[in-house]
C-alpha cells in the first residue's frame, strides 16, 4: 500500500455551513427602514423599494380584511381571528424584503 503524499491532500467532501453558522451568513443584518430600502445596504431589495409600497398583493387582501372586519384595535369584532393569515402573509412579504416588521 502505498501512503498519500502530504503535497497532495485527500479531495474535501464540500458541505454547507453548519447549522449554526448557516444562520447566521443568512440572516440580513438588522436594518432600520430607511436603510431596508437602499438596494446598497440591503440585497433583498433590489429594486429599492418604500415600505409603503412593498407588497401590494398582500397589503391590500390586509386592508380588504379590515375594512370587511374592523381593525384589530377593535377585539369585538373578531377581526384578529379573521385576518391573521392575511396580517401573517403580508408581514412575511415585508421580511422578504428585508423590512423590519
Amino acid at each position: 500500500m502505498r501512503t498519500p503524499s502530504l503535497s497532495h491532500p485527500r479531495p474535501r467532501t464540500q458541505f454547507a455551513h453548519p447549522p449554526a453558522m448557516a444562520a447566521a451568513v443568512a440572516a440580513p443584518p438588522k436594518l432600520t427602514p430607511a436603510e431596508a430600502s437602499d438596494p446598497k445596504k440591503n440585497p433583498l431589495n433590489p429594486q429599492g423599494l418604500k415600505p409603503c409600497c412593498a407588497c401590494p398583493d398582500t397589503k391590500r387582501a390586509r386592508d380588504e380584511c379590515f375594512l370587511l372586519y374592523g381593525s384589530n384595535a377593535d377585539s369585538s369584532s373578531g377581526s384578529t381571528d379573521k385576518c391573521r393569515q392575511v396580517v401573517e402573509a403580508h408581514l412575511q412579504c415585508m421580511r422578504g424584503l428585508g423590512f423590519p416588521v
